[in-house]
């Protein structure tokens, strides 16, 4: 009898933005799962990596992205750059 290793199911992780601040500030995934960035305030905002991806979520509606590569990623709001956030990729 063999045993055969199952494929691990990629996961969606949510990042709320509400009143101005990403919820949580921090998360980690790993390299295949996505994040969702869901908006509750009643204007847009972005989740942007310098160098890397630029997701715009209008309001009240939702954006992701998925992680195709291992390391830390630092982002931010363009419009409202006291937003920040971090998001950890590691290896399955």
């Amino acid at each position: 009898m063999t045993l055969a290793a199952l494929p691990a199911h990629a996961a969606t992780v949510q990042v709320v933005l509400d009143k101005l601040g990403f919820q949580p500030v921090e998360v980690t995934v790993v390299v295949g799962d996505t994040i969702e960035w869901v908006n509750k305030d009643p204007f847009a905002h972005t989740a942007t990596v310098k160098g890397g991806f630029d997701v715009v979520i209008a309001p009240h509606k939702s954006g992701s992205m998925v992680m195709n590569k291992a390391g830390s990623l630092d982002y931010f709001c363009r419009f409202h750059p006291n937003m920040r956030g971090r998001i950890t990729v590691t290896e399955r």
